[in-house]
This record gives C-alpha cells, structure tokens and sequence, in this order.
C-alpha cells in the first residue's frame, strides 16, 4: 500500500489527482488545471510542491566532517555552517548511488536530503559505511514534512510568514529555528524548478498549519500547488537531473554532464574518487547532452537515439517543454555524437524523427546567487 504524508489532505481538498510515486500517494497535478497551467504558475508567480516524501538524514559525532566528505563527492570542507551542498554519493566503480543535498549544521552535525525514491536504500548506503568514524546515523525522514515554495513571488510570500529579512537567506544557505506562524521550522533557499524559492522543512503535526499560512500568505500572488508532472517539466527546462532518468548506478557524474560536482583534486578520500579520477584525465566515451526534436514527435525516456541506423544512446528525458516553447529532450550518446549541431534520430514508436544536439541551457534560470 503506497504511504501517505501528512499532507494528503490537502492534496484532496485542492483537488489532485493522486498517483503512485515511488510508493507514495503524491499529486501528478491539482483541480483539473494540468501540469502546464502548474508550471506557468511558478514560472511567473508561485507554487506550492509537497516534497514530504523526500529523506532526511541526520549525521552526527566528532567525526560527521570526515564521514560526510567520505561519502560524497564534493568538497564538503569548503562550506561554512548554514550553508548547502549539491553533492552525489558514488558507488566504488563511479556509478551513481544518489544525488542529494547536504545541509551544514557545524563540523559535527549534517543533514542529508535524498530523493524520496530512495531513502530506504540511501539509509542502507550511510549505514553500511560507518565503520572506523566516530558518528551517530539518524533516519529523521518519518518524522519530518516539507514543501517547496517556488517562483517569483515566492520571497514576498514566505516574508509575510517571518520576523526577519529573506534576503539574509542567501541561495544555497538555510536558517534553522524559524518561526512560521509559531511553528518552529528550517527554511532553506534552494529548490528544483531554477527558479527563486525556499523549502520549508517541519514536523509532520505541524504540516496542514504550514501549508494554510502559505496558501493564505500567497493569495494575492495567485498562489498554485504543483504536482509531480510540472515539477519535472521544470526541473528537466532549468538542465536539473532526475535518479532514474539522467543519473544511475550504471554512469557517473561525469557522464551525466555534472563533473563539477565531483572534486578529485581535494586531499580527502572518498568512495569512487580513483575511478572518477581516472575518468576526468582519460576522458568520457559517452555523455548526456541537450537536444530539439526537428520533426514532429515527444522523445520519452528510454528511446533509443540512432545516427544512419546505428543505435547510439538513449533518451533520458523529453518534453514540449512550456517556457521554451519547444520539444526538447536530453540523451546520453556515445561521445563522437555529442558535438552541438550534431543531427541524430530518435527512434519514437516504430517511426524515426529527426533532431539536433544542442546547449543544455534551455532557459536561463533565476535563483538568486547572491
């Protein structure tokens, strides 16, 4: 039976149509609008996202610094506390176990957000790793809700909500111990939409007081929820990754077009670096890259990608993407193919549609980087 979170409700009050996400019941959209009325929405004012089913992690002890660095593959000594970082864990042959934020409390306490497809298996991955460090592994995922407020008019409605300036809160940095209508929260500026916004982390009792003072604070705004289905319309636009679609077990971050991530130069070891290592000097045999479809037709995941009837990757994601205004999709393709300008097929049903590799910045995004 799929889980519930402490949301659901609300899901059914605003009208979602409730589907089955990596065994959660989630929204793939609300009161009938469609994804492309959500994504608008946070495009130009501000939506509402249930991201309850993520996981929490909480890493704590003497040794936290040591054991998160070890862990991940970013350099997680050159955050400064209240600070975020995107980061993956690899597995030793460099294939991707997951990509996750890592929250810096102070060198002895972290916390890890990781996708709500795989809190149970990224529990496991923390677990099976602590041998030998001094730390303490929490799994604060069941008792912990959350939603993300993104758009525009996301700052002006989360500022009604508390007593100091948002723009203390700079992207990529969190505040804890946040009083949202007195209800004791953590807010970060961070989301996956690329655009300005702030998730909302809090306990599960306190989560429909949460999500009314939102809805009532973003009013004015045209406040919207947004479901599953516009959440990856506009992740996919902003060149933000999913697990299962652009980042697997089977390739690496290098791969998948995020080798900025991993940081082989750093003095600490972690899981995967050697062979990640050796990958950044030798070079990448394949890669994801961007594409616009040139004839008609929508790339779905999983498509093959020919060149003159040589099958030569994959799609790992495709859309009529509504801000661009385009069918646009990204793929993984053997490197000789990952030119820019470079005309490949894409294999849609028992037909061959034509397409072109270009940049993967589809739109340009508005966090704010300050």
């Amino acid at each position: 039976m799929a889980k519930k979170t402490a949301l659901y409700n609300k899901h059914l009050e605003y009208g979602g149509k409730i589907v089955d996400y990596a065994g959660w019941n989630l929204s793939s959209d609300f009161e009938g609008l469609g994804l492309v009325a959500e994504h608008n929405a946070v495009r130009n004012d501000v939506g509402v996202f249930d991201v309850s089913h993520m996981g929490e992690i909480e890493i704590k002890g003497p040794e936290a610094a040591k054991y998160v660095q070890y862990l991940c593959t970013n350099d997680i000594d050159s955050i400064t506390d209240n600070q975020v970082i995107y980061t993956f864990f690899c597995q030793e042959d460099g294939g991707i176990v997951e990509d996750l934020l890592v929250y810096k409390y102070n060198t002895e306490h972290y916390l890890l957000v990781v996708n709500g497809a795989n809190v149970e298996k990224d529990v496991e991955w923390v677990n099976k790793h602590k041998e030998g460090f001094d730390v303490e592994v929490i799994d604060s995922s069941p008792e912990i809700s959350e939603v993300a407020v993104q758009g525009p008019k996301a700052q002006a409605t989360v500022q009604k909500l508390v007593d100091f300036d948002l723009d203390e809160i700079k992207f990529f940095h969190f505040k804890d111990n946040v009083s949202v209508g007195g209800v004791n929260c953590l807010i970060s500026r961070t989301g996956y939409t690329g655009e300005d916004g702030f998730e909302i982390y809090f306990k599960n009792e306190d989560a429909e007081k949460v999500w009314d003072l939102v809805f009532e604070a973003g009013e004015e705004f045209n406040i919207k929820p947004a479901g599953l289905g516009c959440r990856d319309t506009l992740r996919f636009e902003a060149n933000l990754p999913l697990y299962g679609n652009e980042l697997t077990d089977s390739n690496t971050p290098l791969e998948a077009g995020y080798g900025f991530f991993v940081k082989t130069g750093i003095d600490a070891d972690f899981i995967g670096k050697d062979v990640l290592k050796k990958q950044k000097e030798e070079g990448l045999k394949r890669k994801v890259v961007g594409f616009e479809m040139i004839d008609k037709g929508i790339p779905r995941h999983g498509y093959k990608v020919e060149v003159d009837g040589k099958e030569i990757g994959y799609v790992t994601t495709g859309y009529s993407a509504p801000t661009v205004g385009k069918t646009i999709g990204m793929a993984m393709v053997d490197i000789e193919y990952a030119e820019i300008g470079t005309e490949i097929e894409i294999a849609i049903r028992k037909k061959k549609a034509k397409a072109k590799v270009i940049s993967r910045k589809f739109l340009e995004r508005h966090n704010k980087s300050k």
